[in-house]
C-alpha cells in the first residue's frame, strides 16, 4: 500500500535521505544513476501526464497519438512505463525489473533519449524494499503549494548532484562545479540571448544557472541555444537528463567525446563561453595536436592543458563574445611550458577583461586555489583589465565548506558593470582597473593582489603601549594554561604506565 506523503521545501532533502539508505553497499558513483534516474523517470512521467489528461478532457481520442506529445517537446511515455505501473510495483521484488523495462520502453519511444537512461534497477545489491520506499516518496509528491513538478524535481536533481559531488570527492570535479562559482559566471556574463557553449558541460550546471538568470529577469529560455560536450559517457548522460528536467533544449552532441581530439561543435562561434576545465590536466595529448589551428597565442605545454582549454574557448568565440572560465591559479603567473608567452599574447590582444581571485574552499573535489577569468572579444574598456580579489569573500557552511552568498556574487557582477560603464573607483584590497602598460610592468602576471593593493586597517584608537601591555598579559596566560595542561598529559600518561623524558 502506498503511503502518503506531501512536498515541503525540504523535499529535496528528503529524497537524499532516502537515497542515502538505497546506497547499501554501492558506492557513491553507483547510485548516483539510480536516484538521478529516478527523478527524471518521474519528471518525463508526470509531464506526459498533464498533457495526457488534458488531451481526455478535450474527447477527441488523441491521448495515446505520440505527435501530440513530440509537437510539444514532452516525451512520449508507452503504457508499461507509466508511474502507475512502477507505483503499482514498488512494494514487490520485481520493482527493479519494473523500472528497467521502463527506462527501456521510453528509450525506444524517444530518440533523442536513446542509450542515456540508467537501466541498472534490477541488480542484487540494489536493496528492493528501499528502492520501493524511495518510489513511494515520489509517488505522492503534491505540488500545488510549492510550485510545479518540474521545479521541485529540477531541485532535488540539483541539490542531488551536489550532495554526490560531496560523497564522491575528488572524482566529483568531473561533474560538479559549486553553483556559487557558476553563479557568478552568470550574473558577471548576463548571457540574456545568443549561443552558450560549454567545452566540458560535466552534468550541465552552468547551462542550468544561465536558464535561471534569464527566468530571474523575465526573459525567455528560447532565446538562448546550447552546445556542449563532455568526454565522461556517465556524465554527458546526467547532463542530458538534468537538461531535459529543466525543459532547456541543448545540443551536446550525438555522444561523449573528447574535446581536443573530437571537437563535436568544430563550426561553433558562440556568445558566451562558460567553462570550468579539469585543473592543471596532464597527458592530454598535445605532441598530437601540435599545428592545431586553435593555437593562436602558442602552443599549450604537454604537462598542463589550462592554456589548450583557454585557446579552444577564444577559437569558439563569436566576434562579440565572451568567455567565463575557472583556472587554477598557477595560470595567472606560470612561465614553464611557454605558457608565460601564451598569457602574454592573449594579454596584448586585448581579450582579457577581468579576473577575480576567489576565496578558498570553495570545492568538494580540492584545495587548490582558483581565479575567474572574463574575456571580451568587443572589450567597452579597451586596453584595460579590471582585477577583483575576492579571497576574503564567503562564509563557512561546513568546517571545511565555504559559499559566497548572493550579495558577494551580486558585489563583483556589479564591479564589473561599473566598470564596464567607466564609473569604477579603485577599492584598495578589493579591486583594480590596470592598463595593459600596468601588466606589462609586471611581467604579464595576472595575479590580483599585485594591482589591489592591501586593504587600509581602521586604527582602533587603543594607544600601541596599552595594546602591548594587554597582548603580551594575555599572552602569557596562555603560557601557563599550556604548561598545566603539559603536566596533567604526564600525568595521565604516567597513571597507564609512560613516562616522557
Amino acid at each position: 500500500m502506498v503511503k502518503t506523503n506531501t512536498a515541503d521545501i525540504g523535499f529535496e532533502k528528503e529524497i537524499w535521505k532516502a537515497a542515502d539508505l538505497l546506497r547499501g553497499n554501492l558506492d557513491a558513483s553507483e547510485y548516483k544513476s539510480v536516484v538521478l534516474g529516478l527523478i527524471f523517470l518521474k519528471y518525463i512521467s508526470d509531464r506526459f501526464e498533464a498533457k495526457y489528461n488534458a488531451l481526455v478532457a478535450e474527447g477527441d481520442g488523441f491521448e495515446e497519438d505520440k505527435d501530440e506529445y513530440t509537437s510539444e517537446n514532452i516525451f512520449f511515455v508507452p503504457q508499461e512505463a507509466r508511474w502507475s505501473v512502477v507505483a503499482e510495483a514498488a512494494h514487490t521484488p520485481e520493482v527493479g525489473t519494473v523500472i528497467d523495462n521502463a527506462m527501456r520502453l521510453i528509450e525506444k519511444e524517444n530518440v533523442r533519449l536513446k542509450g542515456i537512461l540508467p537501466k541498472n534497477f534490477a541488480r542484487p545489491e540494489l536493496d528492493k524494499r528501499r528502492l520501493g520506499d524511495v518510489v513511494d516518496l515520489f509517488t505522492n509528491i503534491q505540488m500545488k503549494e510549492h510550485g510545479d513538478t518540474k521545479d521541485i524535481l529540477g531541485r532535488t536533481y540539483e541539490y542531488c548532484l551536489s550532495k554526490f559531488a560531496e560523497a564522491e570527492g575528488k572524482l566529483a570535479g568531473e561533474f560538479y562545479t559549486p553553483a556559487c562559482i557558476v553563479r557568478t559566471l552568470v550574473e558577471v556574463l548576463q548571457p540574456y540571448s545568443g549561443r552558450v557553449y560549454d567545452p566540458c558541460c560535466g552534468s550541465g550546471g552552468m547551462f542550468v544557472q544561465s536558464a535561471k538568470f534569464i527566468e530571474r529577469h523575465q526573459g525567455n529560455i528560447n532565446n538562448i541555444s546550447v552546445f556542449g560536450q563532455d568526454s565522461n559517457p556517465t556524465t554527458w548522460k546526467m547532463a542530458q537528463m538534468n537538461l531535459a528536467i529543466r525543459g532547456i533544449e541543448a545540443d551536446l552532441g550525438k555522444f561523449a567525446a573528447d574535446t581536443f581530439f573530437n571537437d563535436l561543435h568544430p563550426t561553433l562561434k558562440a556568445d558566451f563561453i562558460l567553462a570550468n576545465p579539469p585543473f592543471n590536466l596532464s597527458d592530454w595529448g598535445a605532441d598530437k595536436l601540435q599545428d592545431d589551428v586553435r593555437w593562436k597565442y602558442g602552443i599549450p605545454p604537454a604537462g598542463n592543458a589550462n592554456f589548450a582549454w583557454l585557446q579552444h574557448m577564444i577559437h569558439h568565440l563569436s566576434p562579440r563574445g565572451r568567455i567565463g572560465m575557472v583556472l587554477a591559479n598557477g595560470s595567472l603567473s606560470s612561465q614553464t611550458g611557454g605558457e608565460g608567452t601564451i598569457r602574454e599574447n592573449i594579454i596584448k590582444a586585448d581579450l582579457v577583461e577581468g579576473i577575480v581571485a576567489m576565496p578558498s574552499q570553495l570545492f568538494y573535489t580540492t584545495g587548490i586555489p582558483v581565479s575567474l577569468w572574463f574575456l571580451n572579444r568587443a572589450k567597452k574598456q579597451t586596453g584595460k583589465i579590471l582585477f577583483v580579489d575576492a579571497r576574503n569573500m564567503g562564509t563557512m557552511v561546513t568546517r571545511k565548506l565555504r559559499e559566497l552568498p548572493k550579495d558577494d556574487i551580486m558585489k563583483i557582477a556589479k564591479t564589473f558593470e561599473d566598470f564596464e560603464a567607466g564609473a569604477l573607483e579603485n577599492e584598495k584590497g578589493y579591486c583594480a582597473v590596470a592598463t595593459l602598460e600596468d601588466v606589462a610592468k609586471q611581467d604579464y602576471i595576472l595575479t590580483p593582489g599585485r594591482y589591489v593593493g592591501i586593504a587600509e586597517v581602521e586604527d582602533d584608537g587603543e594607544p600601541f603601549q596599552e595594546k602591548m601591555e594587554r597582548l603580551t598579559s594575555e599572552l602569557s596566560d596562555m603560557f601557563i594554561q599550556s604548561h598545566q595542561l603539559e603536566d596533567e598529559i604526564r600525568k595521565q600518561l604516567k597513571s597507564i604506565g609512560f613516562i616522557m623524558k
